[in-house]
């Protein structure tokens, strides 16, 4: 299947300017600048084929929503060459923009004192979508993210899962071949995330949309992309099946106890099972899960203490990526996905 996005060798370096601390330094600075380098993205390179929902994660600071905001013409590469849906992003931003979408979870593209409505009527007029085929395609996307109640209200008034749906359909109603959502389901509740993810998942399917998706919350990723992308420091230090990764690096889980009374440890009896933190009341633990099922251990706590809280988690991203530097340099000769 042929490439609808080519990253060939980019790199993004920005200067900051630094200032040594106090009056003095902020004088000197008047007169003087000192300037550091900093490689947001080192060299890397990766395709995406059509149709295909591609998984781009990494700590805070590793460069997603760089690569995101270059290959859609926001910034310029330092070095490199980036061609999607056959544009130049940096030189046919313009001619670009009628055929990608965007969602920055944490910059919001409606207008937040008005209407959803007033921003897709808007949106139809920037991308000169007549206006049959635009009723047309804003009453389809309406009943399918479900907002026909809160299209008419102020952006201001309504819930985060509410407003990125609206914020979602004002990044289709051009029909886009090529979705990038950056940290959709930022600071949503579980149904709300849940929700998210089903409406990315039926428009791939449905409208064959590739889906470029950031994302901090693994759950996310796993739930919907099939690729996944790890980046950590401006590099990429994994690209290969989310299955993959699940099997090579996600085979334990973190969890966290609150009792109702006092306990030194979590004694279940059970190997493969390491203490992570140890309270008076609170206990984290974390297990290999192909030694023992989740359930099992969940299990085990509740028949034995008296529990008032349990969560589940997977482990952070930082620790993933500790794990596959770690077997990476086990096994320097094995070949990675």
């Amino acid at each position: 299947m042929a490439a609808i996005i080519k990253v060939e060798n980019i790199s993004k370096e920005f200067r900051i300017k630094e200032k040594e601390p106090g009056l003095k330094g902020s004088l000197k600075s008047l007169f003087t600048s000192k300037y550091k380098s900093i490689d947001a993205v080192d060299n890397i390179s990766f395709n995406v084929n059509k149709g295909e929902v591609v998984g781009f994660i990494g700590p805070n600071g590793a460069g997603k929503s760089t690569t995101i905001k270059m290959m859609t013409g926001i910034l310029f590469p330092s070095s490199g060459k980036i061609n999607v849906i056959n544009y130049d992003p940096q030189k046919e931003r313009k001619k670009l923009a009628f055929k990608v979408g965007t969602v920055f979870g944490q910059k919001p593209q409606l207008w937040y004192h008005l209407p959803a409505i007033d921003t897709f009527n808007l949106f139809a007029k920037i991308y000169e979508i007549p206006e049959k085929q635009y009723q047309q395609r804003l009453k389809e996307l309406i009943k399918t993210f479900e907002v026909e109640e809160v299209i008419n209200q102020p952006v201001r008034k309504l819930s985060l899962g509410q407003r990125m749906r609206c914020e979602m359909i004002a990044s289709l109603l051009h029909n886009p071949e090529v979705l990038f959502l950056d940290e959709p389901t930022i600071g949503m509740d579980i149904v709300a995330k849940k929700r998210i993810r089903e409406l990315i998942k039926n428009l791939n399917e449905n409208d064959g949309v590739t889906v470029i998706l950031t994302s901090h919350d693994l759950e996310d990723v796993e739930q919907v992309c099939k690729r996944l992308i790890i980046i950590n420091n401006g590099k990429i230090v994994y690209d290969g099946s989310t299955k993959g990764i699940r099997e090579k690096y996600l085979n334990f889980k973190i969890i966290q106890v609150i009792l109702n009374e006092k306990t030194e440890s979590l004694n279940l009896g059970l190997k493969n099972v390491k203490a992570v933190f140890k309270g008076k009341f609170r206990h984290v633990i974390e297990i290999d899960t192909s030694k023992h099922p989740i359930q099992e251990v969940v299990k085990k706590i509740v028949s034995k203490y008296n529990v008032e809280d349990i969560n589940i988690l997977d482990p952070p991203i930082e620790e993933i990526i500790s794990r596959i530097y770690q077997n990476k340099t086990d096994h320097k000769d094995q070949k990675w996905d």
